[in-house]
């Protein structure tokens, strides 16, 4: 499994923009999944947003319009940009490449990193 690295989180106001980052340790063109998902505090895991075989985006309802995944394949690099942010948003972020999509399998037959923290709040 290619293990990642994430980071950008911080304590932002609402309304306001973070730029997740996650450094992939191998090459992540030919993975069928690059996503990000998020544990609130008292909520189980969820998908935030994900690219599967290199070109289907799904997002969660809450963040479509708001945010948005990209990737940089030349870095191993996998981003969230994220615009207008809500206290609601507050949560642990990680990101996974592999072939898995659901967190339920994640879980199951792979692992998740550290996460980077983001806190919405004034």
């Amino acid at each position: 499994q290619v293990r990642v690295v994430e980071s950008g989180g911080a304590l932002v106001q609402p309304g306001g923009s973070l730029r997740l980052t996650c450094a992939a340790s191998g090459s992540i063109a030919d993975e069928y999944c690059t996503g990000w998902y998020r544990q609130a505090p008292g909520k189980t895991r969820e998908l935030v947003a994900v690219i599967t075989n290199g070109y289907s985006f799904m997002y969660e309802d809450s963040v479509k319009g708001r945010f948005t995944i990209s990737t940089d394949n030349a870095k191993n690099a996998v981003y969230l940009q994220m615009n207008n942010l809500k206290p609601e948003d507050t949560a642990v972020y990680y990101c996974y490449v592999g072939k898995y999509v659901t967190v339920e399998s994640i879980d199951r037959f792979a692992s998740w990193g550290q996460g980077t923290q983001v806190t919405v709040s004034s």
